[in-house]
């Protein structure tokens, strides 16, 4: 699934937003249901506590997304490195005449 997201154009910096986004829609869905439903304080807790619950799982996939970021440029040093061990570390000029 971490691949895809990354594949899709998704990075370790969109899900951080997403998870400070949550915890500021967190703290406005507490005040929003606080003040205008007339139903008991407990129901805005539960409503800012769901909300709030969805922070860490952005921040997780923030950090497994870092570490695909990582471990994608390492694969492409390691392709790399091998490209120049074939070679004995000399590359071949593919143009002619010289």
């Amino acid at each position: 699934m971490i691949k895809m997201l990354h594949k899709m154009g998704i990075r370790a910096s969109h899900m951080y937003a997403a998870g400070l986004a949550s915890i500021g829609a967190s703290f406005a869905t507490w005040m929003m249901s606080r003040k205008y439903e007339k139903a008991a304080l407990a129901r805005a807790d539960r409503w800012g506590i769901f909300v709030g619950q969805w922070a860490p799982t952005f921040m997780a996939l923030g950090i497994a997304l870092r570490i695909e970021e990582t471990h994608a440029d390492v694969e492409e040093e390691a392709k790399t490195e091998m490209f120049d061990r074939a070679s004995g570390g000399v590359r071949e000029r593919t143009h002619a005449g010289t």
